[in-house]
This record gives C-alpha cells, sequence and structure tokens, in this order.
C-alpha cells in the first residue's frame, strides 16, 4: 500500500492509487483531426471556455486569428478575426478534449500533438502542441507574418522528425526525476528535461536531412520538454478521472479572464473564479496595467505536484520567485499534495492535490506562470506566481457533496 496523508477521504484514496500506476510514454505524433477527431471550424484553447466572442482575450484572439489562417479557414489574419468573432469559427477548452496548450496557444485540426499515454493502458492518454522555442511561438500570444511562418516550420519540418524520433517510446518519468534530482521544477525551470529529452533522441533526429538544424532548435529552446510534460501530466491525472465522490484535482487551467479547475468525481465540470495577472517582475518596461491573467494549461503540472509545488526542489526558482509566495509558500506542495510518487521516491516528492486537502489545510495550489501582454502586442512580460482562488475549490467540493 502506498502511503498516503492521513484522513484521506476513500475515494481520493481509490484516485490517487490509480494516478501512481500510470507511466507516461511519448509515443507518436498525430494531428489533432487523427488524435482527437478536431473539426476543421473548431480551435482549442487553454482554460475554461469563454461565455462569448467577445470574451475571447486579445493574446488567445491572436493566436486564433494565426492558427486559422494556417489551417487555410482564413485567407489572411483580418478575415479570421472576424470568422471568430462572428462564431464561424468556434473555440473551446482543450482539456475537454484531453488536450493541455501552453499559455495563448492555439490549437487546429492540421496541428501535430505529441501523443502522451499509459505505458499500460494506451486509452489513458493526453495530447500537446509542439513547444514553439524561443522565436515568435504561438503560446506569446503575437499574431504576425513571422509568427505564422514559424508555425508552418513547427508543423511541416520539425514536426515529420518528431514522428519519427519516438517511434520507439520516449518514458518520461525517469526523465523528470533526473531533472527534478538536477534543479528543475517540471514547469518555469525544464532545461535539464529537454537536455534529457534530446539525449534520447538525439540519434534518430541527426539522421534527418536537416537534423542538425532540428537538434540546435530544441538546444536554444530549455522549455521544449514541458509541453510534453504537460501532456504526461495531464494523461497522469486521466488515470484517477471518473472516481465517484473523489476530489482529486485532475484539470486546472485559465484563459486569461477566468481560471478553473475539474474534480476526479465530476469529469467534465469546470468550477471556475476571475482569472488575476500572476504576482510578478517584468522583464520589460510597461506599466504593471499591461498584465493578462493567469494563462495557460500549464497549471496542470502544478496541479500534480511540479512546478511551484516543487520549488523548494529548484535552487533557481526559489531564488528567482520565491518572494513572491504567499507567508510559508514552500510548504505549500508537501501540505497539499497526498502520496509520494514512485517515481520520484528516492527525492520525496509527492503528487496528487484534493479539494479536500486544500479546504482542510486553507489552503490553494500555487501555480509558476509566464506573464503576458494583455494587449497583445509584446509577448512574453515576465513571470511570476498565480495563487488559485479557494473560492472555485470550495464550490467543486461542495458541488461533489451534493
Amino acid at each position: 500500500m502506498i502511503p498516503m496523508t492521513e484522513l484521506t477521504h476513500p475515494a481520493d484514496q481509490e484516485a490517487l492509487s490509480r494516478i501512481l500506476r500510470v507511466k507516461p510514454v511519448w509515443t507518436q505524433m498525430r494531428s489533432a483531426a487523427d488524435a482527437i477527431d478536431l473539426a476543421e471550424h473548431t480551435l482549442l484553447h487553454a482554460g475554461p471556455a469563454f461565455k462569448d466572442p467577445a470574451e475571447i482575450v486579445k493574446p488567445v484572439l491572436n493566436s486564433a486569428c494565426v492558427a486559422a489562417v494556417f489551417n487555410g479557414l482564413a485567407p489572411d489574419f483580418e478575415k479570421a478575426e472576424d470568422k471568430i468573432l462572428n462564431g464561424a469559427i468556434t473555440l473551446r477548452p482543450a482539456q475537454d478534449y484531453n488536450v493541455v496548450t501552453p499559455l495563448a496557444a492555439v490549437v487546429s485540426s492540421k496541428m501535430l500533438l505529441h501523443c502522451v499515454e499509459d505505458q499500460s493502458d494506451s486509452q489513458i492518454r493526453a495530447f500537446a502542441p509542439i513547444n514553439g522555442g524561443n522565436g515568435p511561438a504561438p503560446r506569446l500570444g503575437i499574431c504576425s507574418p513571422d509568427a505564422l511562418a514559424h508555425l508552418e516550420w513547427l508543423h511541416q519540418s520539425l514536426g515529420p522528425a518528431l514522428a519519427d524520433a519516438c517511434t520507439d517510446g520516449v518514458t518520461l518519468l525517469d526523465i523528470a526525476a533526473q531533472s527534478v534530482d538536477q534543479g528543475d521544477d517540471c514547469h518555469g525551470r525544464t532545461p535539464v528535461g529537454t537536455r534529457l529529452l534530446l539525449d534520447k533522441i538525439h540519434s534518430r533526429l541527426s539522421h534527418q536531412q536537416l537534423g542538425q538544424d532540428f537538434i540546435a532548435f530544441i538546444q536554444k529552446g530549455p522549455s521544449f520538454f514541458l509541453n510534453i510534460w504537460m501532456a504526461a501530466t495531464k494523461t497522469i491525472l486521466l488515470g484517477g478521472q471518473g472516481v465517484a465522490k473523489s476530489s482529486l484535482i485532475t484539470a486546472a487551467a485559465a484563459n486569461g479572464r477566468e481560471t478553473g479547475i475539474q474534480l476526479a468525481g465530476l469529469p467534465g465540470r469546470w468550477f471556475t473564479a476571475p482569472a488575476s495577472p500572476p504576482k510578478g517582475d517584468f522583464d520589460v518596461d510597461l506599466p504593471s496595467s499591461r498584465a493578462l491573467g493567469a494563462i495557460g494549461d500549464s497549471a496542470i503540472v502544478d496541479a500534480l505536484g511540479f512546478g511551484a509545488m516543487a520549488m523548494s526542489f529548484c535552487p533557481v526558482q526559489k531564488q528567482n520567485l520565491g518572494h513572491l509566495l504567499p507567508s510559508d509558500g514552500l510548504a505549500t506542495g508537501s501540505m497539499l499534495t497526498a502520496a509520494v510518487h514512485p517515481g520520484f521516491a528516492d527525492l520525496g516528492l509527492s503528487v496528487g492535490i484534493t479539494a479536500r486537502a486544500c479546504i482542510s489545510a486553507d489552503r490553494a495550489p500555487l501555480v509558476s506562470l509566464g506573464i503576458l501582454d494583455n494587449q497583445g502586442e509584446v509577448g512574453r512580460l515576465g513571470g511570476g506566481i498565480f495563487e488559485q482562488p479557494k473560492s472555485m475549490i470550495a464550490n467543486g467540493l461542495s458541488e461533489l457533496a451534493s
């Protein structure tokens, strides 16, 4: 029996036991149309749904316009925006399709996704788009010809090479454990994870015609591992989905306007609250009023127990962001997570956050997030810490009890 926090609810114990058995493996690249049967005129974004097209925040709208032109749904960005705002092109939450997408990145049917599945049960699986690196990346919410050209390169050049590189299956728990041991938190910092991932696929990439270009791109983008690990954490949490009465958090994300979670016992049901901007420092000379509210599906990483919840394992993040944590914030991870993960037993890193634990401790999960420009002009402004609102956790638990 895997030791868990005392007084853990039986339904939560069951869900936690299930997620601890999941072993995520990156197995293939598939188009969103093929992987999740995504309709051509539907685009996927991070976080809960926007109530109306007029509510779509500018960075997501920008990325959606680029995605629409990439998909052939509009001849230019202006016509793409018109179609999105009048509902001819619809936006839906990515996690409702078991897809996780970072910050303002939007997924279209022709985009290639990393497929990550449980080694023992391929029906437990999640997907993520290719990380855009340090260029005009989709996640930054910039609408420009350069952003479109970069998107085309990611899917027409790099994507097929990645499909070949993962055909033997790339195990991910070992990469994450080694990277945490060497100072990553697997969210805000993933350079070690990226290097270890590249070590595994280097030989296959190097045999490609443009292999050295692909290798150089990954080497220059230290967050490349993040998207794949996002899909891995979603896969792990899907292992516990559907356990009746369980309050295990299985989805966590924000769309720039609202933040939301889902619970294992109420699959598909979002509980939301307004998304304030992360508390953080800017790398650019702009007023704090330019900060977009929290955004991105990468909160799923912290919801499992990594990122800000594992900052005590990451000296660089502790130095850079520690002053932004609430009082005793470094202890939040150990207070809220329920069980030491077998893959991280040597480190003593525990995972699995339940709404019951949050309410009992009067604490909310912390998330390390990039801060985007709400005008969609600059992209990333800096990085910070977002504390999930306790209200939506309490609402979810109340609904679960009823």
